[in-house]
């Protein structure tokens, strides 16, 4: 009995000694990946926030003046960022309200059985499968006041009579730069609102065409709502990407004429590399991330409330 009663004890702690290594492999396996993560994401955050609060020259590497909350009072008491606020706003609420209500109209058309369907559902994704800094000297082409097709295409059809040059006023040109980031972010709408409508029982629609319900009512009352969680979850999504848009008014207008397209990362991009004032880029930076966890608060309360229920 003691023998038997031994043995299992030395299997016990032999058991638990491999599960031991085992994990301990499993640690030692993690630690890689780890290190990356900290090295690429959790580093480059924590210095950034560190030299925000300094006053940090590129120009002067090495050399840290502490000046707390400086940069951080300054951008709020700017009226550049300030207006770069409004403009990125701007910018991101009205991008994405076109792209979705686009995305929408465009997967209601392609839900429909036509020839050649999925020909059409395969090349919708192509603007977006583009690179952002071909997408942008794409539309920087179009838009060229000497040799653009916008140009060459409405002086064919007669509604202009001599090139314009379509980047030369502010107001035109943050349309234009938007319209640009809806032809290449609206295919993210198009492929998400299909997905969810092909998922839609055909029953409902036949018990509400037997109740007498036409295509309207049945859009209102069926479809809409099947797709009211995922479009509000793919709005603060793409609003959050558009906040963060940097690429597309790099390479079309570097931020001008003036002012005129200059965002949020756009001005931190300015500061940080341009001015070399890396402390108070920071600042802008940080300001954008408060700015983007204040517009997905009421997500994150819709999501909870959606749980609730």
């Amino acid at each position: 009995m003691d023998t038997l009663t031994n043995n299992y004890s030395l299997k016990k702690r032999l058991s638990l000694f491999f599960l031991e290594k085992k994990n301990g492999v499993a640690y030692l396996l993690l630690v890689p990946s780890l290190v990356l993560i900290f090295g690429i994401l959790i580093y480059p955050l924590l210095y950034s926030l560190f030299i925000s609060f300094h006053d940090y020259l590129l120009t002067k590497p090495g050399i840290y003046n502490f000046i707390g909350f400086a940069n951080y009072l300054e951008a709020l008491q700017s009226s550049f960022f300030l207006k770069s606020v409004v403009r990125t706003l701007y910018f991101a609420f009205a991008t994405v309200g076109l792209e979705l209500v686009l995305g929408l109209g465009v997967a209601l058309v392609l839900q429909q059985k036509f020839r050649g369907r999925g020909l059409v559902r395969g090349l919708i994704i192509l603007p977006w499968a583009l690179p952002t800094s071909v997408n942008g000297i794409m539309w920087k082409w179009i838009y060229n006041a000497n040799y653009g097709v916008l140009n060459a295409l409405l002086k064919r059809l007669g509604v202009i009579e001599r090139y314009q040059v379509w980047l030369a006023d502010p107001t035109r040109a943050l349309h234009l730069v938007m319209l640009a980031n809806i032809w290449k972010e609206t295919p993210v709408g198009v492929l998400m609102f299909l997905a969810v409508l092909e998922q839609i029982p055909r029953e409902l629609y036949e018990a509400a065409l037997v109740d007498g319900a036409n295509t309207l009512k049945k859009f209102w009352y069926i479809t809409l709502p099947m797709l009211k969680p995922m479009m509000v979850t793919l709005a603060i999504i793409k609003i959050i990407w558009a906040i963060r848009e940097f690429d597309i008014f790099y390479i079309i207008t570097r931020g001008g004429p003036g002012e005129g397209t200059s965002v949020l990362s756009y001005y931190a991009y300015l500061n940080s590399f341009k001015f070399s004032r890396m402390g108070f880029g920071s600042a802008i930076a940080y300001l954008v991330i408060v700015l983007v966890i204040f517009i997905g608060i009421p997500y994150f309360r819709y999501m909870r409330k959606q749980e609730v229920d």
